[in-house]
């Protein structure tokens, strides 16, 4: 025993996939040392009453554009992407991937460079990058800057290529209009996450595109063809194939809660959160700006001047909160969206996403209340 030991007690605890009760964590020098029942597990070091309090993974976000009043755009640096993390860890989000929106070489070899130099460093929380562009489709632009927009060269490849050997997690979202199959095959034989936006694609194009090493659709309904009968475009091939898995922005703005519920009937295991958070999260702050353009804050929607949602304002227990008392999702599930799954997509190695024995202790603590989850504390 030492002094950085910790019991945690008297509350369900989530391990990433089971709701556990009447079970104790313990948590020495930063890592968890045991997950048994309350029985099994004397109580060791401090112990810490829950009081019925929740335990869970911290969750993970694989995309965030900004916080704390910072956009990745802004310029990448160490300190920026530091701010940003720090801002979605008040949040509950202990792992998430900064994500770059349609910018220009310089601005991506930048971000690279910034998450590179983050992770090398130590920041907290810095799991990759997604760099959401620029190869997308115009005709499915939404906020990104259409002058920006463009094909994907050699050059591009060749970079993207190498900061999937050098990052921990690269996630590039590609339009199949703006990138060939040849290329997502050499960026997924890199080891990079490729994921299907922005796009007018077919279903049979998209089908051919997990073929070729796609494994993931960015911000499911969003900036994309959607399911018709006898085209059903991105959203059908997400759905009916396993071999796409996808995002979902669960506010209630972005994708109707009947929208929701058909496609996690669909893909139970398919489907995990994420927040398309901006500069405001975790901030007052009323609007900010986007490659030049000022997007405001509004009413829960971030848009800009000619209306066009612009990213969310949103937080990964809102989400939860949603799926659960709007949808009648169980706890579990909606807990596993915005933790386990999306770690395992993004292979983001042992301990995140998940509470164990030899993981890193990032938990967090919720508190049940008569609007749903609180979040009480990041451990």
């Amino acid at each position: 025993m030492t002094m950085t030991e910790t019991t945690y007690r008297g509350g369900p605890i989530f391990d990433g996939q089971r709701l556990l009760h009447g079970h104790a964590l313990r948590i020495e020098a930063g890592r968890v040392t045991a997950l048994a029942p309350e029985a099994e597990l004397a109580a060791a070091g401090e112990v810490v009453d829950l009081g019925g309090d929740l335990l869970a993974p911290g969750y993970v976000d694989l995309q965030v554009n900004g916080g704390g009043g910072v956009m990745v755009n802004d310029g990448p640096t160490v300190s920026g992407l530091a701010t940003i993390a720090e801002a979605h860890r008040r949040l509950g989000s202990t792992t998430i991937l900064p994500t770059l929106i349609t910018d220009t070489p310089e601005r991506s070899r930048a971000a690279i460079e910034a998450v590179a130099q983050a992770i090398a460093g130590g920041v907290p929380g810095i799991g990759g990058l997604h760099l959401e562009g620029p190869h997308l489709a115009l005709s499915r632009k939404g906020a990104h800057d259409g002058a920006l927009i463009r094909p994907m060269t050699e050059a591009d490849l060749s970079m993207l290529r190498d900061a999937a050997r050098r990052l921990p997690v690269l996630k590039v979202t590609i339009a199949p209009e703006n990138t060939t199959q040849a290329q997502v095959a050499a960026l997924a034989e890199a080891g990079a996450l490729v994921s299907l936006g922005h796009t007018d694609a077919s279903y049979d194009t998209c089908l051919a595109y997990a073929r070729a090493g796609a494994s993931c659709v960015t911000h499911l309904f969003n900036a994309m063809r959607g399911l018709d009968k006898r085209e059903p475009g991105v959203v059908g091939a997400a759905l009916a194939s396993q071999a796409l898995a996808a995002g979902l922005i669960a506010e209630g703005v972005h994708v109707h809660p009947a929208a929701m519920r058909i496609a996690l009937a669909a893909r139970p295991e398919g489907i995990f959160l994420v927040t398309d958070a901006m500069a405001v999260a975790g901030t007052e702050a009323k609007s900010f700006r986007l490659n030049g353009r000022e997007i405001t804050r509004a009413d829960g929607r971030l848009v800009l001047q000619d209306g066009t949602l612009a990213g969310a304002d949103l937080d990964l227990t809102r989400a939860i909160n949603l799926l659960v008392s709007d949808l009648g999702l169980p706890l579990e599930r909606a807990l596993a969206m915005a933790t386990s799954i999306p770690a395992r997509l993004a292979k983001l190695g042992q301990g995140i996403g998940t509470l164990a024995a030899g993981a890193p202790a990032r938990a967090i603590r919720l508190r049940h209340g008569a609007r749903g989850l609180a979040l009480i504390a990041t451990l």
